[in-house]
């Protein structure tokens, strides 16, 4: 009786002492070595219940898999769904999930609308990634220009946007409005290759009384670079209740309107030139370099 009271203290004596080296995170090898047990079933019986450290555990290849499917599985997914996620087993992604909630169930139709969406998002999403790539090739066409090709793009972006005059309202003024800053930069390129000089440009904004004004004026003014104390007074419109609009939000900046002085003689030119470009689009002189219309 006191040989095996004696055996079972120093049992308890060894698990004692290798428990706490456990937890003080050794590794089997280092307690086998520090409390000299040389048997590996015994070992087991004294570490039994207690993990080994992390810095033991191999790295596990399947470890990703389990932490993506863990976070699948709180979101909501089912098992069939993270299966055809992450092409691992229904068995493994048991063995993962099994301790986390299941997800509600969802009527049919609402899965169908879900899955409808997402195929419709994926579809928007084809769409704009080719929409991209047209861009993307159709500016390389331009990644230069010549001074006939901005002479001509200028006039007719003056044309479009700008003032014209009236036979009821002789006039004959420079003055261009536009809110795109791609617009503004192109007809100022324009102006400097007319010769027209800065000192002959006024600035001034045109905005909606809702609107962030300052930081308007402060935008078109770095744009054009000049500061925004030379621009002049800013024109308000006022903000009707009931018309709804659309251009709104941090982006919306109004429009900058830009003036040539003394402008009378370059209108000439600028109605000119556009009745040349009509007259020889609506010709056989409208050629490509081979010839044909």
């Amino acid at each position: 009786m006191t040989s095996s009271t004696s055996k079972y203290t120093d049992f308890e004596a060894l698990r004692e002492q290798a428990t706490a080296l456990r937890r003080a995170g050794l590794s089997r090898r280092q307690i086998r070595d520090r409390i000299h047990v040389d048997n590996n079933d015994l070992l087991n019986r004294l570490l039994e219940g207690e993990p080994p450290p992390d810095w033991t555990r191999r790295p596990n290849a399947k470890d990703d898999l389990r932490a993506r499917a863990r976070e699948l599985r709180l979101e909501g997914k089912t098992y069939d769904q993270i299966q055809v996620e992450l092409g691992c087993s229904k068995s493994s992604i048991s063995l993962w999930v099994r301790d986390l909630p299941k997800p509600e169930r969802r009527d049919p139709s609402e899965q169908a609308k879900i899955a409808a969406r997402k195929r419709w998002d994926h579809e928007l999403a084809m769409r704009d990634a080719e929409r991209q790539k047209t861009k993307r090739a159709a500016a390389l066409e331009f990644d230069s220009m010549t001074e006939r090709e901005l002479l001509v793009a200028g006039t007719a972006l003056y044309w479009a946007e700008g003032s014209k005059d009236k036979p009821y309202a002789r006039r004959e003024n420079v003055l261009f409005v536009n809110s795109d800053p791609g617009v503004i930069r192109l007809y100022l390129a324009w102006l400097r290759l007319l010769g027209i000089a800065p000192e002959r440009l006024a600035f001034r904004v045109m905005i909606h009384m809702t609107a962030d004004v300052e930081g308007a004026k402060r935008f078109w003014a770095d744009l054009v670079g000049v500061d925004p104390g030379a621009f002049q007074k800013t024109t308000i419109k006022k903000h009707n209740p009931k018309t709804v609009r659309k251009n709104v939000g941090p982006d919306y900046r109004g429009c900058l309107v830009i003036r040539v002085a003394q402008g009378a003689e370059l209108y000439r030119r600028i109605e000119g030139w556009w009745a040349g470009m009509v007259s020889a689009a609506t010709t056989n002189n409208a050629t490509d370099p081979s010839g044909k219309v």
